[in-house]
């Protein structure tokens, strides 16, 4: 004789889709309410998904900039003596360490002690100084023309100068069209180029050039370099680095600065990593508010709806079926603000690098962790005013107030 098992009078059977359509049901309820809570969520993550995509965008930029003039650039510059006075290099220090295998290519700059003008009869200062070279500075620096050429041995000799960005700028002068001329310790130079900026040196954007050979024998300038720029193999840097002072001055190599231009920019990678980390601090603070919001939404939604609750505890809904409805509606209220708030920091990202002229670089993970940090802030959110709705007894529930 066979028997039947009949359910529990009263249990419920309700399934964890239903449990979800159940919670989704509040929100649409109140599409209002709904939308103004979850920008609270979608402020935090934007501001977050924002902050990481700029940075992104920042150092894939400076990165770049590093891969295309590249980290084996270093200068030699002149320190100082033991008791502080200011030191020269040997005439003969960029032929020296020219002389070294893994050095691929020199160049020395001097400055010289004279004001740059508009004209001879101007005497306004600008900021711009004069610089010398030997011709090969482009090579070495891989310096680019916006206009005209740059010095090289033909013209080593005669009364040119080859301006840069900002200092040509600073001299009004804007092309070589029309032969625009300045003037350097009351002599006047024929302007023969302009150069584009350059972010690994911007004291060079400010300075104008002249043939190493005619300052010496025009402008009476000593054959000293004030800076020795150097190109040497990548794979040999760090080998090489050591022996530049040495050989440089081999007399006095604790008085030789070696330095890496490059180093500046990755100085200001990390400048921004620590930005980063303020503003993302910032963006969680306005996160946990946004979290504040959607706790205090879901408590005055268990009181509005205290008679839905207690008819579904009366029709045999069990404390973890009012519990999860809550908890589910919180959740996919934070989980739409997270949303939104990904699609908002994208959109400011692509605004602000595009402004910038960077390539728009958003970590996927930082999408997705949006997205799922905004899932966990409104399920921890829900917590609290679904244990209050699973804690209301039917009778009191259905019983109107008033």
């Amino acid at each position: 004789m066979s028997t039947r098992t009949t359910p529990a009078v009263g249990r419920s059977q309700l399934r964890f889709r239903d449990r979800i359509w159940t919670g989704l049901g509040g929100l649409g309820s109140r599409p209002a309410r709904t939308l103004l809570t979850a920008l609270g969520i979608a402020i935090g993550i934007a501001s977050m998904v924002a902050v990481v995509g700029i940075s992104a965008s920042s150092k894939a930029d400076i990165l770049a900039e590093l891969d295309e003039l590249g980290t084996n650039l270093l200068q030699v510059r002149p320190g100082s003596s033991f008791i502080g006075e200011s030191s020269k290099l040997p005439p003969d220090a960029n032929v020296m360490l020219g002389a070294i295998p893994t050095v691929e290519s020199t160049s020395g700059i001097a400055e010289v002690n004279a004001d740059v003008n508009r004209s001879i009869h101007d005497e306004t200062p600008n900021g711009v100084k004069a610089l010398t070279t030997d011709g090969s500075l482009d090579d070495a620096l891989q310096l680019e023309t916006a206009s005209g050429r740059f010095i090289d041995e033909n013209t080593q000799d005669l009364p040119v100068v080859v301006l840069g960005a900002v200092a040509a700028e600073r001299l009004a002068i804007d092309s070589i069209e029309g032969g625009p001329t300045v003037a350097i310790a009351g002599r006047v130079f024929q302007v023969i180029g302009i150069m584009k900026s350059h972010p690994l040196h911007p004291d060079l954007d400010r300075s104008v050039f002249l043939g190493h050979n005619y300052a010496q024998t025009e402008l009476g300038i000593d054959a000293n370099h004030t800076a020795i720029y150097l190109r040497v193999q990548p794979t040999l840097l760090e080998a090489t680095r050591p022996l530049l002072a040495r050989t440089a001055n081999p007399v006095d190599p604790n008085e030789v600065e070696v330095s890496r231009p490059s180093d500046a920019l990755e100085a200001q990678a990390k400048v921004d990593q620590n930005l980063q980390n303020l503003l993302l601090a910032l963006g969680g603070v306005a996160l946990l508010v946004g979290g504040v919001g959607i706790a205090n939404i879901m408590v005055i939604a268990v009181i509005e709806r205290r008679s839905e609750i207690g008819l579904r505890r009366a029709l045999g809904a069990t404390r973890g079926h009012i519990r999860s409805q809550f908890v589910i509606e919180a959740a996919a209220l934070s989980t739409l603000g997270g949303t939104l708030g990904v699609a908002l920091g994208v959109t400011a990202t692509w605004v602000y690098a595009n402004n910038q002229g960077w390539t728009v670089a958003v970590p996927s993970e930082a999408l997705a962790a949006g997205v799922a940090v905004a899932l966990v802030i409104g399920a921890l959110a829900g917590l609290y005013p679904a244990a209050k709705a699973a804690r209301l007894d039917p009778a009191d529930a259905v019983r109107p107030t008033g």
